[in-house]
């Protein structure tokens, strides 16, 4: 809104020129999304549901009956600054409709009584992720081929793939991305802070390097026309989960609930999906994707398979390093963001470099 704005206003009042500057609406996004969620958060804790307290989860006690599902309050936060910030365009409306639909189906279970069962939620969580996977295949496509293109490490080249396999790959992810951001939120801060860490590693990654022509053509990757609106998107809910880490810091004084944790999940997985690089996401959310997915895996092979692997950890890894190693909540927070640190420079320099 802002940008068209300013295409507007420049011929009569020449600094509205700077609203058209993806610069200025990527600092305004984050500072405007911060604000707004470090002021309005604690005015809806009122109309929260109160918190379980999660099974299996050494946390458990000690977050039951705190306000959660805050997650409802800080996408919608979200969906409205994109309106706002972004000149949006079909496909950023058609996803920001589905992170928000992600959302809902999460705070509906945070509302619940009694919770809503896994497979009605891994049913869910499929059907959406397939509605992104279809919807970003359409654009993405060649228009003559019908094939979309994706670069990998360690290949100069482009890799050319047709669209159901394109559809199947992303929804797949989305649908990692989506439980294993869910399983990871168990300790003040620790997702939301590794979410913090991702967006702003993908959102400078739109802004500075897909989204310029020349220095992707120097990394050889491919350009992105829209990278700089996508970056506007990124870190708008940068400055949002800033917000929330206000309120979320231990002590927290409310949690995302699966309304969060869920929609971030699944917008972290659409704007990798976004890069072209799907290996992106061991850049941006290897910590969290090791944290919770070890354990679906786990999980998996226990309850279809009948075979055991790690009998002697406990998942998500932050609960086994509470309990077996005696971590606090912070040094889980402060070791946890120290190694996806690590793993997000080595990655990048990997990926851009060696190709």
């Amino acid at each position: 809104m802002l940008f068209y704005l300013g295409g507007l206003l420049k011929n009569y009042f020449g600094p509205a020129r700077l609203l058209q500057s993806y610069a200025v609406l990527i600092v305004i996004a984050l500072y405007a999304g911060f604000i707004l969620t470090r002021h309005f958060l604690p005015k809806f804790y009122k109309f929260l549901p109160s918190d379980r307290g999660r099974e299996f989860s050494l946390t458990k006690e000690a977050a039951k009956g705190k306000p959660t599902g805050a997650g409802v309050v800080f996408i919608s936060f979200f969906a409205i600054l994109s309106v706002i910030f972004v000149p949006l365009d079909g496909l950023q409306t058609g996803i920001l409709i589905l992170t928000w639909i992600m959302m809902l189906t999460g705070f509906l279970d945070d509302r619940s009584q009694k919770g809503w069962g896994e497979y009605l939620k891994g049913i869910l969580d499929l059907i959406i992720a397939f509605s992104a996977a279809a919807l970003l295949s359409n654009y993405l496509s060649d228009s003559e081929t019908g094939k979309i293109c994706f670069w990998i490490p360690f290949v100069s080249n482009f890799i050319y793939i047709p669209k159901w396999l394109y559809i199947i790959i992303t929804t797949v992810m989305l649908w990692m991305s989506v439980n294993t951001t869910n399983c990871t939120d168990g300790v003040d801060g620790l997702s939301s802070t590794l979410v913090l860490v991702a967006l702003i590693t993908i959102g400078t990654i739109f802004y500075v390097i897909l989204g310029h022509a020349n220095i992707s053509s120097y990394l050889l990757v491919p350009h992105l026309a829209d990278g700089a609106s996508w970056a506007i998107m990124v870190f708008c809910l940068a400055g949002i989960i800033m917000g929330y880490l206000w309120h979320n810091a231990f002590p927290s004084s409310v949690l995302m609930g699966d309304a969060g944790s869920r929609a971030l999940g699944f917008f972290i997985g659409v704007c990798v999906m976004m890069t072209g690089n799907p290996f992106i996401f061991l850049a941006t959310s290897s910590i969290i994707f090791i944290n919770g997915g070890m354990g679906l895996l786990k999980v998996a092979l226990k309850r279809f398979l009948h075979i055991c692997i790690f009998k002697n950890v406990r998942f998500p890894l932050h609960d086994h390093f509470r309990k077996n190693h005696g971590w606090s909540p912070n040094q889980v927070l402060i070791k946890f963001l120290i190694m996806q640190l690590l793993v997000t420079v080595a990655m990048l320099g990997i990926f851009f470099k060696i190709r």
